[in-house]
């Protein structure tokens, strides 16, 4: 007696995967600022990792430990800052628990050197007991990360730049506020400290050099190729 909702898509929706109110009423969210697509046109791309979506079947990232070594050597990956924007993403998604980023889009109009529109992020802070540890698997594979990011991060970890508490005082201008309850923003501090460790053992295993990628100074990963180690 519970009435259940599904969306309309060219994969994965059906009344099978449906959402269901109890008994008639379910929550949600609706952000969209982004300009309309008749003044810019934007590109859609499969997430290289993007889940298999099939109750059977792994997708390739799943069962290929060494799968970022394929995707580095692919356009357009291959050259400029995607896969770290693409590195930016997945934490960005693990730490509200998203893990249902199968496509990301991008201006039109740069062509391949352009930022990642974050878009889509629906499935952002479900269950904030849980750390859904495969988002973090590109990070884990390539072991590449922005220097402005892993510096952040650091800071974001200390006590008096908690990020929990940056953004919980951010979240208190909206006029919805509370935005997000307690135990989300206490997750985020604890999924921070993961990302962190994944970066610390990939420092420890390919050297601080081959890990956080210079974007700080003139000489950014931008000029750099995938190779580069």
């Amino acid at each position: 007696n519970n009435v259940c909702f599904y969306g309309e898509c060219s994969y994965y929706c059906s009344t099978e995967h449906a959402l269901c109110g109890k008994p008639d009423q379910i929550e949600g969210s609706l952000a969209a600022f982004l300009p309309d697509l008749n003044l810019a046109k934007r590109k859609t791309w499969r997430n290289p990792w993007r889940r298999s979506y099939h109750k059977r079947k792994k997708a390739e990232w799943e069962v290929d430990p060494d799968y970022c070594d394929e995707v580095k050597q692919t356009p357009p990956y291959d050259r400029g800052t995607r896969l770290l924007d693409i590195m930016d993403m997945t934490i960005f998604d693990f730490l509200m628990g998203n893990m249902d980023r199968h496509h990301y889009e991008t201006f039109e109009k740069f062509g391949n050197d352009t930022f990642i529109i974050h878009l889509d992020n629906g499935r952002g802070f479900g269950k904030h007991s849980h750390d859904e540890l495969s988002i973090l698997v590109p990070l884990s594979q390539c072991c590449r990360v922005k220097k402005s990011t892993y510096l952040r991060f650091q800071l974001l970890a200390k006590e008096e730049y908690q990020l929990s508490s940056l953004m919980e005082e951010s979240l208190l201008r909206d006029r919805l506020s509370p935005i997000l309850i307690q135990p989300h923003l206490l997750a985020m501090d604890r999924r921070l400290r993961l990302v962190l460790q994944v970066l610390a053992g990939c420092i420890e295993k390919e050297g601080y050099n081959n890990v956080v990628e210079e974007d700080l100074s003139g000489d950014t990963a931008t000029h750099r190729g995938p190779g580069h180690r």
